[in-house]
């Protein structure tokens, strides 16, 4: 590619006829090489914009790439603690029935236990209220001797 310098320095050869006017072609070439100097600064500036740039497409790619591999881990660690939680759920579940069995025996025990006892009292107090009738009947006996002996 051609630079500014290069243009600004090219000398063409010289006819005597019919040749090219010097002052044109030379103020020609001066404001082609303004231009293609703009231009060429403009290319310049453009390709290290260019660099940077692409620069930066692959910076944001590695994060892209890092932000979804932690995504990946972050899905994957959040199924783990749902699987966990989960299970420590059916444990604790587990657990609470298991209490919750071992208390129902225990209370069918201790109802067990009192109905026992409630028939021991009932047949004690049938077993008092049969001598408190005995003690009556016999204690009315005796009255009603008495009455008769006077």
């Amino acid at each position: 590619m051609l630079t500014p310098l290069d243009i600004e320095n090219k000398k063409f050869s010289k006819q005597i006829m019919n040749g090219y006017s010097v002052d044109e072609v030379d103020e020609f070439l001066d404001q082609l090489t303004e231009d293609y100097e703009k231009l060429y600064k403009d290319s310049s500036e453009y390709k290290e914009k260019i660099e940077e740039l692409e620069k930066d497409v692959v910076h944001y790619k590695t994060i892209e790439g890092t932000l979804q591999n932690t995504l990946v881990m972050a899905q994957s660690t959040a199924e783990e603690v749902k699987e966990i939680a989960k299970k420590q759920a059916d444990q604790i579940i587990k657990e609470a029935e298991a209490n919750a069995r071992k208390q129902v025996d225990d209370l069918e025990h201790q109802i067990a236990l009192k109905k026992k006892e409630l028939e021991d009292v009932q047949k004690q107090f049938d077993v008092y209220k049969a001598k408190m009738e005995s003690l009556l009947i016999s204690q009315l006996e005796l009255l009603k001797e008495i009455n008769k002996d006077d």
